[in-house]
């Protein structure tokens, strides 16, 4: 094995579903890594031709590596952590993406002291997404920051110091763009009702979600509340709309409770 985080850093992806490939390719546009071995029983074309074109051992070599990804689906955790196991030495770190699945649950089906459970979400895919991660005690500050560089390769990163907050990450952040979606198909049913062709609201729906998403991103130091009050003139059409959303049965108490049923179900699936 190497040492150290960046391009001497080795790797082994255990799966390689739709967030495998995903970090692979974070990995392989930032040149991130050296060695790189990848499991994946049924390679899709896309997965195929990345590691031809990037020299990556697919279903090839077992050598040890110094960071272990598990991506497999939560339920395939045993037979993932088996495939893992040649790839797992003494300084070895291994990461799991695993939804649900406990560093305990972990460490019992891996050979490994040293476990990062990490919740990442979709946006992943295209670079921008977000993961909450928490990191063993057994877990040096070198692996933590191996761990930290390869899911930074897909977006940000936020560490946790407890690791049951990670079913709170998993309920905001990790389902979370599920209800950004949603938001935006009951905007574009709004702007149907209202008389607009079903095509442009959503067009509209769309591109009002898209575009408010990036003037947050870029105005990072302006909280939301602070844009959102930017937009709403006192007496206007958007403050008409906010008397609504902000009804002691509006949206705040929504969220709430939608969130806090996605955190129950998170803890209920981590036992």
């Amino acid at each position: 094995m190497t040492d150290g985080v960046g391009p001497g850093g080795s790797v082994a992806l255990i799966g390689a579903g739709n967030m495998g490939i995903a970090l692979l390719e974070g990995w392989a546009s930032q040149n991130l890594i050296g060695p790189v071995s990848v499991i994946e029983p049924q390679p899709s074309q896309r997965l195929q031709s990345l590691c031809a074109e990037r020299g990556y051992a697919l279903n090839g070599d077992a050598a040890r590596r110094d960071a272990v990804v598990l991506a497999v689906k939560p339920q395939a955790l045993e037979s993932g952590a088996a495939a893992a196991a040649p790839f797992i030495g003494p300084a070895t770190v291994v990461v799991s993406i695993l939804a649900g699945k406990r560093i305990a649950d972990i460490a019992a089906h891996a050979p490994a002291q040293a476990v990062v459970r990490a919740m990442p979400n979709t946006p992943a895919a295209i670079g921008r997404g977000i993961t909450g991660a928490f990191a063993s005690s057994a877990t040096s500050a070198a692996q933590r920051g191996l761990a930290d560089a390869l899911l930074r390769a897909v977006g940000a990163v936020e560490w946790v110091d407890d690791e049951s907050l990670i079913d709170a990450v998993t309920a905001v952040s990790g389902s979370g763009p599920a209800y950004v979606f949603y938001f935006a198909e009951c905007l574009a049913a709004a702007g149907a009702e209202a008389g607009l062709p079903a095509a442009l609201a959503s067009r509209l729906a769309r591109a009002t979600v898209e575009g408010a998403g990036e003037l947050m991103r870029r105005q990072s130091q302006t909280s939301p509340g602070e844009l959102r009050r930017r937009v709403t003139s006192p007496g206007g059409t958007t403050a008409a709309a906010l008397e609504v959303l902000q009804a002691p049965d509006g949206l705040a108490p929504l969220m709430l409770r939608a969130v806090a049923a996605a955190k129950r179900r998170a803890e209920e699936l981590s036992g």
